[in-house]
């Protein structure tokens, strides 16, 4: 049955989604006619709104082109090859190798979202090179796991209230991720779709006659010619000396931030575990500036995507669209039903606002005061706007771009398998939020 579901679905979103960049600017033009229909914003004043919050996530885009990079970097050195080859060889079908990759995603998403983006990519182009299976599902699997990430390690909003000093802490205080993170309902749904994820992709392998494939050659040779230094400067990028000694360097450093300062993930302390780690296991210079030329390939659609995204932001929150609608969904709910309406409100909002901590910014100045209005579970409301932010992820082509980057695909490649994920993992975290 979900065969067959899929394959119109493919074929819907093979039609008529448009390139990320086409979808991003027709977003642009929905978010300020929204925004002067219904806050009453002027013409102008959109578009000042707009211009002003363009370069909002200059750095967010930074670190998030680094995030390819660096994880391609390390991914794509000997020792790392050698083991994503060998956990490979344990899929011996195309069914296997879809299972294999959706719970490799899963498991590296929950620990960290940027760490599961590049590793279900690489980890899927490594399995198309062993397994014929079809290609576009692969990669949809991959990126299926990045739903689980807001309920894992590195959850921003569960992270942001658990912190001392965080913006909402005069009104609810600091709570700890036992409460969301590590609570029952939250691993509870974290476990079922550990199950169910995985089950659904397999479950979705199209037949052979509908499949799309890849060889090894439309992946690309990985292998490298040995390089050969000739001039004294050249042999300088042939040195492992120089590499290990600024790699251990930034070990050290690493280790010293993990387990002296106790400190935690974040988004730059991800970049450089990547990259020290890149250094030290390319061994020279020159292997890792062949790494990079190929990274790069894959990261245009972020360089000029990621200022859209900002321009809408600006325009959501600045005009008071984003609350606006908060505020709609908080009016017909009740403490029982809270939860599911915030989780449906805030995965309307992440597809113009596709940013956990920026979403959390929006949302909790009006879903805060309503759960304590109502009475509901201020830590589950707060949960139900970081798994809205995840779900409409597998609708919303934002965070795709460093995994398509890295697959050779666009996002109508993978989207159509991604619409079946969104309206189950919806039902299934939507009823949870409220059973539990």
């Amino acid at each position: 049955m979900l065969r067959a579901l899929s394959r119109p679905a493919v074929v819907l979103m093979d039609r008529y989604l448009p390139d990320p960049f086409i979808f991003v600017l027709l977003l642009t033009i929905v978010a300020a006619a929204a925004a002067m229909l219904f806050e009453g914003a002027g013409p102008i004043a959109v578009v000042q709104m707009w211009g002003d919050g363009f370069w909002g996530l200059l750095s967010f885009s930074m670190q998030m082109l680094l995030i390819l990079v660096t994880g391609y970097i390390l991914a794509s050195s000997p020792p790392v090859k050698k083991f994503l080859a060998l956990l490979a060889g344990l899929a011996g079908s195309p069914g296997s190798a879809i299972v294999l990759v959706s719970v490799v995603s899963l498991i590296a998403s929950w620990v960290n979202w940027g760490f599961g983006l590049v590793v279900g990519a690489l980890f899927a182009r490594e399995l198309a090179r062993q397994i014929r299976v079809d290609y576009r599902l692969l990669i949809a699997a991959a990126y299926s796991g990045f739903v689980i990430w807001h309920g894992g390690l590195a959850g921003s909003i569960p992270l942001t209230i658990a912190t001392p000093g965080h913006f909402t802490e005069a009104q609810i205080g600091v709570i700890g991720t036992g409460e969301t993170i590590f609570a029952s309902f939250n691993l509870i749904i974290v476990a079922i779709l550990f199950v169910v994820i995985p089950l659904v992709n397999w479950l979705m392998v199209p037949r052979e006659d509908e499949s799309v494939y890849v060889t090894a050659e439309q992946l690309g040779d990985d292998e490298r010619e040995a390089f050969v230094p000739t001039r004294p400067a050249e042999h300088l990028e042939n040195s492992r000396l120089l590499m290990w000694v600024v790699g251990l360097a930034g070990l050290v450093f690493l280790a010293h931030y993990f387990f002296v300062r106790g400190a935690g993930l974040n988004l730059n302390i991800v970049n450089f575990l990547f990259l020290m780690l890149g250094i030290v296991l390319h061994g020279t210079a020159r292997n890792l500036l062949d790494a990079l030329q190929e990274a790069v390939k894959g990261g245009a659609g972020i360089v000029i995507q990621f200022p859209f995204y900002a321009g809408i932001m600006a325009i959501m929150t600045q005009s008071g669209l984003a609350q606006s609608m908060s505020e709609w969904f908080v009016s017909i709910s009740s403490a029982a039903t809270l939860p599911f309406w915030t989780f449906i409100s805030a995965g309307i909002v992440n597809l113009f606002v596709p940013s956990g901590g920026g979403q959390w910014a929006v949302q909790a100045p009006v879903m805060l005061p309503a759960a304590e209005a109502l009475g509901a579970d201020i830590a589950r409301v707060a949960m139900a706007v970081a798994w809205g932010d995840a779900w409409t992820n597998l609708l919303q082509p934002f965070w795709a771009l460093p995994m398509l980057g890295i697959a050779g695909l666009k996002a109508k490649d993978i989207m159509g398998f991604c619409l079946i994920h969104l309206v189950i993992t919806g039902v299934i975290i939507g009823t949870l939020l409220v059973v539990l």
